[in-house]
């Protein structure tokens, strides 16, 4: 079969275009992402306290702080499906994504904890009979390790490869991060569903070739 000279003009294009933006996020620093990321939670604590979260502040800012973390997670993994698919490489914003993923999930944590809760031996006590909170506080914690060796001097000590493996637990932490929102919603609502749907989706597409 002849080859199709638009399809191949339309394809040197998409090319062209794909690495235009590579070269131009080489020449991106990584700052800018820390500095947007951070501002968003107290953009939200903002507007709880200026009345923009509604008759229950507190829960809408758990809630939208809990989203933005998951959210945040699964953009960062699928950083490296997206150079796969697209050749869009995004591979040096990664670490800066992981860490604003942690940073979103231990602020949700922590309005929890600090705002919602209070009561020290009640939070004990939702950890252990409230499955949703168990299932979504053993995320947070698969995730500690990941934020305490997102640096080049951890990566040096364990290794590439050893590096990698410890990371994957970002795996499990992003599916458990999704159950714990369907579970929280308490009904099959479709937008929890959805997150639990992309997070395997990605993953699925990871696993086939992991990096």
């Amino acid at each position: 079969m002849p080859p199709d000279p638009g399809r191949e003009r339309v394809l040197r294009m998409i090319l062209t275009a794909t690495r235009s933006l590579n070269d131009w996020l080489r020449q991106v620093p990584t700052w800018p992402v820390y500095v947007l990321g951070a501002l968003l939670p107290v953009w939200y604590f903002w507007l709880g306290m200026t009345g923009g979260l509604g008759v229950e502040p507190i829960k809408e800012l758990e809630h939208r702080l809990g989203e933005a973390g998951l959210i945040a997670l699964m953009v960062t993994l699928a950083v490296t499906p997206l150079r796969r698919l697209t050749g869009v490489n995004l591979l040096k914003f990664r670490r800066a994504l992981g860490l604003i993923a942690f940073y979103y999930i231990l602020c949700h944590l922590l309005v929890w904890l600090v705002l919602d809760v209070q009561i020290l031996s009640q939070i004990w006590k939702d950890i252990l009979k409230r499955p949703y909170i168990t299932i979504g506080m053993a995320g947070f914690l698969l995730l500690i390790p990941l934020a305490l060796t997102s640096n080049t001097y951890s990566i040096r000590r364990l290794g590439p490869a050893g590096w990698r493996r410890l990371h994957q637990l970002s795996y499990a932490a992003a599916i458990l991060g999704a159950v714990h929102y369907v579970m929280l919603s308490k009904t099959w609502m479709a937008e929890p569903l959805l997150y639990l749907a992309g997070v395997l989706a990605i993953l699925s597409l990871r696993l086939k070739r992991p990096v």
